[in-house]
């Protein structure tokens, strides 16, 4: 594998591992997606419950726990730490500020179109910024109105498919058509950003996104013009990963059938592993009593069947009777839990041996 450039920043192996909430990716799966050369993400995605003993206000306890989970990350590694950024959080602008404070190497935005991340940073500012679409004309729109509005190009683009886990970005009738598989869309995005590469002589390398499990499955994606990779559902049955083992089981003992897609409070479709609290939303139950938090832009408490900022903490606990683990489509080929040096140096292995298999035909 090639080592990945995300404008001054040299990534040893061009692995990114992906931001997974709530509690599921901070600072110890990160740190040690780092020390392996990879980019370590933590994701604030309801971060403020897990530091509710800083402060009684979520909102101030969200900045706190980011602070806090980035400081501790940069401690234990010089590799590369990221911070996954949903633009559909009510609290934004407050992690976006943290992070660039904090100086995290990079900003991962999706969940909605971050078009005015570009106006947070400082003169001295070393955050990186990187966008999360699911379409070449999301990439687009994002270049033209970055550089229309503040002179700047996205760092790079994370593509993310149809195939990930948790909130995706397509209708839910799109997502087992060929025309918006990763595969197709990697080279739409490819194709948008080269006119873009080519005015401004900037690189922007598209990252692909989304069911990517083994070291086959990158080289293929990277025949495609993917330039580095971001995994989640791959880092989760580690011994690093923050998750409970209770949380990191329900992929372990997951079937390729439990793997299913729902309809999530915040108005869009999701991937997750099916349970009986999924299968008593179907049924029509209703569990808020009232909303919490106010964490989620689109979120209605009126219309939501439950609150899934308190669901994904309850499955980040262990509690599955109260909420649910989010996956990607390959979640089920977990069979044990492993560590995330091993992680790479079988997705490295895979990767070589598809190369020369290739490299001999």
């Amino acid at each position: 594998m090639r080592e990945l450039k995300i404008g001054s920043v040299t990534i040893q192996i061009p692995i990114i591992q992906g931001g997974m909430g709530v509690g599921i990716s901070l600072s110890g799966l990160a740190t040690a997606v780092a020390n392996e050369g990879g980019v370590g993400v933590i994701s604030c995605a309801g971060i403020g419950l897990l530091y509710q003993d800083l402060s009684k206000d979520y909102f101030q306890s969200c900045i706190l726990g980011l602070r806090e989970e980035i400081r501790k990350a940069k401690e234990k590694t010089i590799g590369k730490i990221g911070v996954n950024i949903m633009t559909a959080l009510t609290n934004f602008e407050d992690m976006v500020r943290t992070s660039i404070e904090e100086k995290a190497d990079f900003i991962f935005s999706g969940a909605g179109l971050p078009l005015d991340l570009p106006k947070f940073l400082k003169p001295d500012s070393i955050t990186k910024l990187v966008p999360i679409v699911s379409s070449g004309k999301a990439a687009r729109l994002i270049c033209a109105k970055w550089k229309q509005k503040f002179n700047y190009l996205p760092d790079a683009f994370v593509v993310e498919g149809p195939k990930a886990g948790g909130h995706l970005g397509f209708k839910k009738e799109q997502i087992d058509l060929d025309d918006y598989s990763l595969e197709k869309i990697v080279p739409e995005v490819v194709n948008e950003v080269r006119e873009f590469e080519a005015q401004y002589n900037q690189e922007i390398p598209v990252i692909a996104a989304g069911g990517i499990y083994s070291g086959a499955d990158i080289y293929n994606i990277m025949q495609k013009g993917a330039k580095g990779v971001q995994l989640g559902s791959r880092f989760v049955t580690t011994v690093e990963c923050d998750a409970s083992e209770l949380f990191k089981n329900e992929y372990i003992n997951a079937s390729e059938e439990e793997i299913e897609i729902i309809q999530s409070p915040v108005g869009m479709p999701g991937r997750a592993v099916g349970n009986n609290f999924l299968k008593r939303v179907k049924l029509g139950e209703k569990m808020p009593k009232s909303c919490p938090f106010n964490c989620i832009k689109s979120c209605e408490i009126g219309k939501s069947p439950y609150c899934i900022i308190i669901a994904l903490y309850n499955a980040y606990k262990g509690n599955f009777s109260s909420g649910y683990a989010f996956a990607g489509s390959n979640a089920y080929r977990a069979t044990k839990i492993t560590t995330v040096k091993e992680v790479f140096k079988e997705l490295i292995s895979d990767f070589n041996k598809k190369l020369n298999d290739e490299e001999k035909a």
